[in-house]
């Protein structure tokens, strides 16, 4: 009994020991995804907020010397700063990699007319499809566009799924993203693994905390290299080394990574 309490305790054991380790590091990027991982999910995008015990061990962290958090969401980047409340020399990762703010610079998407030209097709073909399902919703993304149905009928949603897919392909030139209750194209290919990457040369970091718990952090869980720690929110398959339940357990892990940093802090 005792042999099996120990072998249930030992990913716990190496979790805190990594954290620990990753405390250390020179220069420290924690990138975050958002709904789901440090925000509950809710039926209205807009009414999204950080949890209290998070939003408390972020501004630990954000005291502490070469210590960066960023937020990296398939939001679009209006979108992400207000659920954010994030100010201008906050770093932000949009529309899955597509946009990009770092510290009050945004990235051009330089969208050409054939690519404007599809993007108007697609959004009168998804508007109908739309309009035509009880409690689906169209949200407008700067490359895209995402068919929201949390709130459909899920008998509903894989022919609501079939028919936009149809749609876009008809128009052609889009990638598909499939997430949690949205489905996704967008005229532009970028990930959140792009975003990472991005971040981790514009800072010099030495390490990296990647958290997220959609099929799209897949990407961002791929660009971490051996320094790094990359935690899964939730069930499902993952190239992420770690696991947590909910978005409870990711603000322990932020506050233990918090007390962690403000340690190495005081000893240099």
């Amino acid at each position: 009994m005792a042999q099996q309490a120990q072998r249930a305790s030992d990913p716990a054991r190496a979790f805190a020991l990594r954290l620990s380790e990753l405390a250390g590091t020179e220069r420290l990027l924690i990138a975050l995804d958002f709904d789901g991982t440090i925000s509950g999910f809710v039926d209205d995008p807009a009414d999204a907020h950080v949890t209290p015990k998070a939003v408390e061990a972020i501004a630990r962290l954000e005291a502490q010397p070469d210590t960066w958090i960023a937020y990296v969401s398939g939001r679009p980047l209006d979108s992400l700063a207000r659920v954010t409340r994030a100010d201008d020399s906050a770093l932000l990762i949009g529309s899955h990699g597509v946009e990009v703010r770092l510290n009050g610079g945004k990235v051009d998407l330089g969208l050409d007319a054939g690519e404007r030209r599809r993007l108007d097709a697609l959004r009168a073909a998804l508007q109908q499809i739309v309009d035509a399902t009880p409690n689906a919703m169209l949200e407008h993304k700067p490359v895209g566009y995402g068919v929201h149905t949390r709130l459909v009928d899920p008998a509903t949603v894989p022919a609501v799924h079939e028919a936009a897919r149809a749609a876009a392909e008809r128009i052609g030139g889009f990638t598909e993203r499939d997430g949690k209750d949205i489905l996704e194209f967008a005229a532009r290919e970028a990930t959140k693994g792009d975003g990472i990457d991005r971040l981790r040369e514009h800072l010099g970091a030495t390490g990296v905390l990647y958290a997220g718990d959609d099929v799209t952090d897949e990407d961002g869980f791929r660009a971490l290299r051996d320094a790094d720690v990359g935690v899964k929110v939730g069930e499902g398959d993952t190239a992420a080394g770690f696991r947590v339940a909910d978005v409870d357990a990711v603000a322990t892990l932020l506050t233990l990574l918090a007390s962690g940093r403000e340690q190495w802090a005081a000893a240099r």
